[in-house]
């Protein structure tokens, strides 16, 4: 940036500093060139981190193999011959079985001649795009494709223990079951656990908000206790009763006296599930709770302290929401401190074996094994309504074995369903999802996504079958767009 500018001289003018004075001021003279100016740096967060890759969804012998493999601009290819770069000992799988190369700034996977060949998204191919999230299947493994990070994914196998000496992130055991994604979420509670601040989660239904939430208030060592009501679940004319508390008298049926859950979680945390659903009312006397620390209970005339850790959940577009003056503008400043993302189940399905074991134990039955076909069924579906979801089809599966293992008989109808065409080489042939998009075709605009959603009423297959692509790119394009598929579902 140049040479330091030299001190000019003094002159002996009433009203300005001695020499001394002003030169002690300057920069000093130097020969050097200044130190560059800093810049804003977003930290490590932000940034890619580590290489594009294949991470192990499931196989039967996961145990014996990597976790994840990056991918470098070379040609790799995946069979079971010791010699190839990718090598999957697992059954059903050919000696040079495929090849997974870079073209420029994306991926193609092709078919090496297999016995059995090669599946993206559960459909055959010859060769092909493969895009972050696209399922691959060679043999009887079924692998993710992910754009960063596969030294991190190869640190955490499927059942939810770490390759060699690896160590969790998180320094303490958690009740949250799950991988990389889970365990980074676990650190990030670590850290903020003890600070009073307001956390935001954002996922969509059945993520694990409440389990989050709990875990905060557990790591954080807060004496009071933790509290959590659905703000949608409870009818606006008694929301506020039910979280502000009242007197005796306040109105007809008022008794006695009731001290609210905010007051009941004094010292602790409350979570406020669906706080998207609060009406505008209970927002402005929520917002003078974060605002003076006190609650002023219906018909009450002086407010009470309260000390409480306020953490919110919701699915919904809040931004969208303040824009439609739905949702108070300083009130999500108040609660927006810091933001906790959830991502939903199908962005990390390598914890799905590890949900399904922890299920099988919780429920009293860890002699249960899911068989192959089983596990491929529970990866090949999307779970709209993620872990929540899972537990429940477990629940189920769990219900009707009536031997050792757990069948695809025993499954839900809805993933049964989407195993239509599952392998199929006719559908290959006959569906446009599965053709190379022509080079200019591009996303669909925001509001012609939302208006297909609205017409599918949030069917995310049928909308993906409209525009001739797989399911999973419609999700990346809700994910571009910040679109809530729980918006569009009845």
């Amino acid at each position: 940036m140049g040479r330091a500018p030299q001190a000019p001289k003094a002159r002996a003018t009433r009203g300005r500093l001695s020499d001394e004075r002003e030169a002690a001021l300057l920069p000093p003279v130097t020969d050097k060139r200044t130190d560059e100016m800093q810049t804003f740096d977003p930290g490590r967060r932000d940034r890619p981190s580590g290489s594009p890759g294949l991470v192990l969804l499931y196989a039967g012998e996961f145990a014996a193999l990597p976790a994840a493999w990056a991918l470098g601009a070379g040609p790799v290819t995946l069979g079971r011959d010791a010699g190839v770069e990718l090598v999957l000992p697992v059954t059903a799988v050919s000696r040079r079985h495929a090849e997974v190369r870079r073209d420029g700034a994306r991926y193609l996977v092709r078919d090496l001649g297999s016995r059995n060949g090669t599946l993206v998204n559960g459909h055959p191919v010859v060769e092909a795009e493969i895009e972050p999230l696209d399922e691959l299947r060679v043999g009887d493994a079924v692998l993710k494709v992910v754009a960063e990070g596969a030294e991190d994914y190869a640190k955490y196998r499927i059942d939810g223990s770490m390759v060699g000496a690896a160590k969790r992130r998180a320094r303490h055991p958690s009740a949250l079951v799950g991988g990389l994604l889970i365990d980074e979420i676990v650190e990030e509670l670590e850290r903020i656990a003890a600070a009073p601040l307001n956390v935001l989660l954002l996922g969509a239904s059945g993520t694990g908000k409440e389990v989050v939430a709990s875990e905060l208030h557990r790591l954080s060592g807060r004496a009071g206790r933790f509290a959590a009501v659905n703000c949608a679940a409870i009818p606006p004319n008694l929301l506020e009763s039910e979280l502000f508390g009242y007197k005796r008298g306040a109105f007809s049926g008022a008794d006695r006296d009731k001290p609210g859950l905010i007051l009941a979680a004094d010292g602790g945390t409350l979570l406020l599930d669906e706080i998207g659903d609060m009406p505008l009312d209970a927002q402005a006397k929520l917002l003078r709770v974060l605002q003076v620390r006190e609650v002023l209970p219906v018909g009450a005339t002086t407010p009470e302290p309260v000390d409480v850790r306020v953490v919110c959940a919701t699915h919904r577009d809040l931004g969208r929401l303040q824009r439609e003056g739905k949702f108070r503008e300083d009130l999500f400043a108040r609660l927006n401190e810091y933001k906790v993302h959830l991502p939903p189940l199908c962005e990390r399905k390598e914890d799905v074996y590890a949900l399904v074991t922890s299920f099988l134990t919780r429920l009293g039955r860890p002699d249960l094994k899911p068989t192959f076909p089983f596990m491929t069924a529970l990866i090949n579906y999307d779970w709209p309504y993620n872990v929540r979801e899972l537990e429940a089809c477990i629940k189920r599966s769990v219900a009707l074995a009536d031997g050792p293992v757990l069948l695809p008989e025993h499954l839900p109808e809805a993933v049964m369903e989407a195993m239509d065409g599952y392998g199929n080489k006719a559908t290959l042939l006959d569906d446009a999802r599965l053709r190379p998009p022509p080079p200019a075709e591009g996303a669909p605009t925001e509001a012609a996504l939302r208006a297909l959603l609205e017409t599918h009423r949030g069917n995310v297959a049928a909308v993906g079958r409209e525009l001739g692509k797989a399911r999973m790119q419609i999700h990346r394009w809700m994910k571009r767009y910040e679109i809530e598929i729980e918006d569009y579902r009845g």
